[in-house]
């Protein structure tokens, strides 16, 4: 089923007039799934539902790069946080992220593009933009003077240990330089304020070789792994 026919699926459930328990978005992330306005008529529908969605809307909107950002600006944090020292933990973690409103980031992004990464408002890989690449698209969208500039952010490039390893694809085994990546699960569910469920609920470790840019499982670019402590 092409994407862009899912929104539509679910407000045909709707309308069977079964009831909706469960909303889980398979699609919905792209603007290629809203390719007309019954999309977004039963986006609406949906989340102006009982159903519990997932996920909500609040959630689906914080995994968007402009609201990474503005939640990493200064004195956004405590809005949401009472506790200082969660705080500062949290921030100890973030990346530098920045509009491309902001000229003296774009200029050393320009500069030195690679110590920074382009990102549009994109779910899955293949769609960030790395190196060199970040200089001509920058000065491109200077020159052009497009709106299109308003739909990527820059953020600081990470740059995390490389170790050397072992991997084995096919009954092949490689000796290559690595990196990986630990992503943690939780589970969230609330009424309203009401917080009913907030759980860490596992991990997902992945590894690929150092000299990929992406860093997709399904896609082919990494293996999943384990953590293994010494």
């Amino acid at each position: 089923m092409h994407k862009g026919r899912f929104l539509q699926m679910e407000l045909f459930k709707c309308m069977d007039g079964e009831t909706v328990a469960v909303i889980y978005f398979r699609a919905g992330y792209a603007p290629t799934d809203y390719p007309s306005e019954s999309e977004w008529k039963a986006r609406l529908l949906m989340e102006e539902s009982s159903a519990i969605k997932c996920p909500s809307i609040s959630y689906h909107l914080t995994g968007t790069k402009k609201v990474q950002q503005e939640l990493a600006k200064p004195n956004v944090l405590e809005r949401f946080l009472e506790n200082k020292d969660d705080i500062a933990k949290l921030r100890e973690c973030f990346a530098g992220l920045w509009s491309l409103d902001d000229s003296d980031a774009v200029k050393n992004a320009i500069q030195q593009p690679e110590a920074y990464v382009m990102k549009p408002q994109r779910e899955g890989g293949g769609n960030n933009i790395y190196g060199d690449d970040v200089k001509e698209t920058l000065l491109r969208l200077q020159k052009e003077g497009s709106e299109e500039e308003a739909a990527y952010i820059l953020m600081q490039r990470i740059f995390p240990a490389v170790f050397p390893t072992l991997l084995v694809r096919e009954g092949i085994c490689y000796k290559e330089h690595a990196i990986s990546e630990l992503g943690i699960f939780s589970a969230y569910l609330r009424n309203k304020e009401t917080v009913i469920s907030n759980e860490q609920c596992g991990y997902l470790m992945r590894t690929k070789v150092s000299s990929s840019n992406e860093g997709g499982v399904a896609a082919g670019f990494a293996v999943l792994d384990s953590l293994y402590l010494s």
